[in-house]
């Protein structure tokens, strides 16, 4: 090799050495932003079943859609919002413990927690249409119109295909300290994934790009309204997109929030 061109190569790697260096910067800096705070407002109260030990819940053409827990009481169920009635339920087998659910397209699908098995329904009937494998506990579910997006406990989020119900892709959600675990129930939101954290009153804001938290919706004071006891913790989010509602519910909670966030000060 000549000396120019020795020259040449030394002078591309340092190049492309600062390029990947601050590249890396710009990435470590972004997720060592704080993530904003948010606050909220009650705008209106339902009724719900302080007996359901909820899940999952959706929220799709004007009808409440929630799964339901615990062994040999599991079930999907489709909820009247306003009364807060069940008026058409599908319990799962004894020995299955259902979890996350979201409605995509015609489908109503359904996780359970350590069967790894997954339910599809017929959106209009509940009649159970199939059922599928996942390689993980399954915790939340959701969807951005394309991928399903599951959660197992971890900081892992995983993207599925909607067709087959293979893993497409998956993400690592953290926040300016680190991994964030426990992400429990899901729903997607205005580009955005929402996802309750287990055991806390707090719901992460989460950019399905990069994992990174952007911001904490903190809920305690409803928690406080429900006198919750250490099993009754918030778990459930669902949006009505066309009316741009946020539903907000707990395990064994008597009450479903509509609430409206805001920054905090």
């Amino acid at each position: 090799m000549a000396r120019g061109q020795a020259f040449g190569v030394k002078a591309l790697l340092r190049g492309l050495a600062l390029a990947w260096v601050t590249q890396a910067g710009a990435f470590t800096a972004a997720f060592a932003q704080a993530p904003v705070s948010f606050s909220y407002e009650i705008v209106r109260t339902y009724p719900h079943d302080p007996a359901a030990f909820t899940q999952g819940l959706a929220f799709d053409e004007g009808v409440l859609y929630e799964g339901t827990g615990l062994y040999g009481q599991s079930s999907l169920r489709v909820v009247e919002l306003g009364t807060g009635e069940v008026v058409a339920m599908n319990s799962l087998h004894p020995r299955l413990f259902g979890e996350g659910v979201t409605v995509l397209g015609d489908k109503i699908i359904q996780l359970t927690w350590k069967s790894r098995l997954g339910l599809v329904y017929d959106k209009n009937s509940l009649d159970l249409q199939r059922t599928f494998r996942y390689p993980t506990e399954g915790w939340g579910l959701t969807h951005d119109g394309e991928r399903l997006i599951l959660s197992d406990g971890s900081a892992t989020l995983y993207f599925l295909d909607p067709g087959n119900y293979t893993e497409v892709g998956r993400i690592e959600v953290r926040d300016e300290n680190g991994p964030v675990t426990q992400l429990n129930e899901l729903e997607y939101v205005k580009g955005e994934i929402l996802a309750n954290v287990w055991k806390s009153t707090r719901i992460a804001r989460i950019s399905p790009k990069t994992g990174r938290v952007t911001g904490w919706i903190e809920l305690a004071g409803l928690s406080g309204l429900v006198k919750a006891n250490e099993q009754a913790v918030l778990n459930g989010i669902a949006y009505d997109a066309p009316g741009d509602r946020l539903f907000v519910t707990g395990k064994f909670w008597p009450t479903l929030f509509e609430i409206r966030l805001a920054p905090s000060h």
